[in-house]
């Protein structure tokens, strides 16, 4: 490829010109894009930003990549960078990546340079493009849905961590003959954020929910009711909230914190994963912290997530799974309009090799109450 100028979908990329060093050095320095790149000089200086443009970015161009400047096409402002490496000719594949200036995030920069390329790449002769995210950058991984990658997998430890250790990483991939346009969701965003009938609240889980989420689901009567029944590490708990997003974007798993909608407090937490996709099947689960039991709101948390479930998400069918004992989540799921369809023996693992029985309840569209 040549370093030629591309102008489309409101951005322009061109090469890095020396005029670009301040805000280059502003930008690489600023926490989110060192977060991002954990290969970054930290402090970034204008000395590096410096080194990039006159002789990282002709290295990239001279290896057979890319290294251009986001800009603004009217401006002609430095928004950020984006770039193609690891090319492997044999395939005709290579990777792209990016980052954005502060001052240029939350318009959309990062999935129209990203566009742009990609079809700059396909039209100069390439068939597979891979772009990588960390598993907890969730606006990266939104950028790559919006620019019609699909996730394909995860390479584990594939990425030196800040401050030591090893972090997986997200393989998303487009090629040459996929459908224009973002890839569709399993899960869509909640309206607004969050689903509310005024009594009851749910949004999606954030790392900041942590200390809650571990008090909750380290209590005996939820561990008892998990399969196996063990209590969750703290450090699982963390990890479980900061990767909420991740797991929402890649149609895993939607899970929500229950709020009380009138003072704001949390009550407890509740989920969504698609288990069948090709039978549009969903599966729910859900948990409240003591003080907030016997006031309605598991009732109220469930019937909203089913709307949504059946609604936005467009799934034909919810299951749920109990252990026998549980009486107080058969009302519930009873009071949402679930019916019991059957006891599976021996279905899940318990402690020390037993095995343990799930009592199956479902519900179609029909039957929300």
């Amino acid at each position: 490829m040549t370093p030629e100028t591309i102008e489309a979908d409101g951005v322009r990329l061109r090469p890095f010109r020396l005029d670009d060093v301040a805000d280059t050095a502003v930008a690489c320095a600023d926490p989110a894009t060192q977060r991002g790149i954990s290969g970054m000089p930290d402090p970034y200086t204008e000395q590096d930003a410096r080194e990039w443009i006159t002789e990282g970015a002709p290295a990239a161009w001279a290896g057979g990549g890319a290294a251009y400047a986001i800009a603004d096409p009217t401006t002609d402002r430095l928004l950020g960078g984006i770039g193609l490496s690891h090319p492997a000719p044999a395939r005709n594949q290579c990777e792209i990546g990016y980052w954005v200036a502060p001052w240029a995030r939350g318009r959309g920069v990062a999935t129209a340079a990203t566009r742009a390329l990609a079809e700059h790449a396909f039209a100069a002769g390439y068939a597979r493009l891979e772009l990588l995210t960390n598993e907890e950058n969730g606006a990266s991984q939104r950028v790559a849905l919006a620019a019609g990658f699909r996730r394909e997998g995860a390479r584990r430890s594939a990425n030196p961590s800040r401050g030591g250790g090893r972090h997986d990483l997200i393989a998303w991939v487009r090629l040459a003959d996929d459908p224009p346009g973002a890839t569709a969701r399993l899960l869509p965003d909640l309206p607004d954020g969050r689903l509310t009938d005024g009594v009851v609240t749910l949004r999606r889980l954030a790392p900041a929910d942590a200390d809650l989420m571990y008090r909750l689901h380290s209590r005996p009567e939820v561990v008892a009711n998990q399969a196996p029944p063990v209590p969750p590490s703290r450090a699982a708990i963390v990890r479980r909230c900061r990767l909420a997003e991740s797991q929402w974007l890649t149609g895993a798993l939607a899970r929500m914190l229950i709020l009380d909608a009138a003072s704001g407090t949390p009550a407890g937490s509740c989920g969504l994963s698609v288990s069948d996709p090709g039978a549009a099947e969903g599966t729910v689960g859900y948990a409240l912290l003591p003080e907030w039991r016997g006031r309605g709101h598991a009732t109220r948390a469930v019937r909203l997530l089913a709307g949504w479930a059946f609604g936005p998400v467009g799934l034909a069918r919810l299951a749920a799974g109990t252990t026998p004992e549980n009486v107080a989540s058969h009302r519930v799921l009873g009071k949402v309009g679930f019916r019991r369809e059957g006891l599976l023996r021996g279905r899940l693992p318990g402690l020390d090799g037993t095995r343990v029985d799930d009592l199956v309840f479902g519900l179609l569209p029909a039957d929300l109450g």
